[in-house]
């Protein structure tokens, strides 16, 4: 047995989770929300709405696009991104390792189940 769970902030709804985390990083290693969409199985029109709608309800901006051109465009994360994904990425970290903790505390010892 084990511990699974799914944790997202809100605010008035859903601002961030894993989905949008997923796509950011696909970008950071990409440089492309398309090619990000397009590794994680979404179109591209998804992924903007999901980047968009985050923007929205965390407000502030977490992508800039460059658009077409000779170097083909693409998309960079702002400096206000990377530093909410650097938070984000250590509540990831803390919250893992705080739930299993908890699940060591109360079902560690039950060889039964």
């Amino acid at each position: 047995m084990r511990i699974a769970y799914k944790v997202w902030l809100e605010n008035e709804g859903k601002s961030f989770g894993e989905g949008p985390y997923k796509l950011l990083k696909g970008v950071e290693r990409t440089g492309s929300l398309h090619r990000a969409a397009a590794d994680t199985k979404m179109s591209y029109q998804k992924a903007w709405t999901i980047i968009r709608r985050c923007e929205e309800r965390l407000g502030f901006q977490l992508l800039v696009r460059k658009v077409g051109g000779v170097s083909g465009g693409g998309s960079t994360i702002t400096p206000s991104g990377q530093e909410f994904l650097r938070q984000y990425e250590s509540f990831r970290v803390e919250l893992k390792d705080v739930l299993q903790d908890l699940y060591q505390k109360h079902f560690g010892r039950n060889e039964n189940i």
